[in-house]
């Protein structure tokens, strides 16, 4: 038996208002949680490093002792432990600034991915609802499927390669040789002069995958659960709603999504010739540390998402309240 969905009061604004709220509420809350994006990066990455050679070292008895060669890296699956000892670990080693390495490009991304996919996601469910005449008084699962892989797709088409830089800046240690960039714009210069423009678009088919399925599970997600909740519970429709669909949108996003956030992390990190595609990225990866290695980071990841999610619709909310204006009586969502 269908369910008759109420209508909710629309806010509605022209299309680069919608992209500027979108993408500002998607840096608000990039900036806050970022930490917790640098911690799953560098537990993504873990057991991709060689292990440390050792040399014999003289003492002053004259006997020789074992030590390990300083100047190659620690084998990274016991350097980094859980989410607060990898946080840590990073700002004990390194300083806490090295917990936002990457933030200007991860902005840049933000600005220019989460303002498309999300920006869009209205006008884009609109189109489709138009072709594909989905029943008005259910929940219209397939349309706002459609519509959020065709935004989160085209979104990470355009913004990929902030994404490429954001992870070589986390990625990076001080102790770390070869790759260093003092700059986001040096990082884009150096990548094109000596990857080329494929190493700008390195792991892209990864990435609009992931970001297809996450744009699902975060902004369908969110979407349908809020409907829900506003249908079978009396919760209103304030902060506390938003909330909790937040919540539930980010756990989604979390298990769909970290398998191939983790491949397209470390084939994005990877020197040039490690790999030759994703695939062989994501088999070597399997055989060499297992099922599990797919959901390295996990725990920061939920916590990233979650966090992320909350502040961001939050405050996207908020934006909507100010600067959107209500849509004619007819529109439906």
């Amino acid at each position: 038996m269908n369910k008759q969905f109420p209508q909710r009061q629309e806010l509605t604004a022209s299309v680069p208002v919608k992209l500027l709220t979108a993408g500002t509420a998607a840096c608000i809350a990039d900036f806050i949680t970022f930490p917790l994006d640098t911690a799953k990066v560098r537990l993504q990455i873990q057991g991709e490093q060689p292990a440390p050679s050792a040399a014999l070292k003289p003492t002053a008895s004259g006997i020789s002792s074992l030590k390990l060669n300083p100047s190659i890296n620690l084998v990274q699956h016991v350097q980094y432990r859980g989410l607060v000892g990898t946080i840590t670990t990073i700002t004990r080693q390194e300083g806490f600034r090295t917990l936002y390495n990457g933030l200007s490009a991860g902005l840049q991304r933000q600005m220019c991915f989460s303002s498309i996919r999300l920006g869009l996601y209205d006008s884009v469910k609109t189109f489709y609802a138009s072709i594909i005449k989905e029943n008005e008084a259910g929940l219209q699962i397939f349309t706002r499927i459609c519509a959020g892989l065709t935004t989160g797709g085209l979104a990470v088409m355009l913004a990929h390669p902030t994404d490429v830089v954001k992870v070589r800046f986390q990625a990076a240690t001080r102790s770390s040789t070869g790759r260093r960039y003092t700059s986001t714009l040096q990082a884009y210069r150096t990548i094109g002069r000596e990857e080329g423009a494929r190493g700008l678009w390195k792991g892209a088919l990864p990435n609009i995958g992931r970001n297809a399925i996450i744009n699902v599970a975060e902004i369908v997600c969110y979407d349908v659960v809020k409907d829900c909740l506003l249908q079978y519970t009396a919760i209103p429709n304030d902060v506390r709603l938003h909330f909790s669909a937040a919540v539930i949108a980010g756990f989604a996003a979390t298990v769909v999504a970290s398998p191939v956030d983790v491949v397209k992390t470390r084939y994005m990190n990877s020197p040039k010739g490690q790999y030759r595609g994703v695939v062989e990225c994501a088999i070597k990866m399997g055989r060499k540390e297992g099922f599990l290695a797919f959901y390295k980071g996990f725990v920061p990841s939920f916590a990233r998402l979650v966090s992320w999610n909350v502040i961001m619709w939050i405050t996207y909310e908020q934006f909507k309240l100010v600067m959107f204006k209500p849509a004619e009586p007819a529109e439906r969502r």
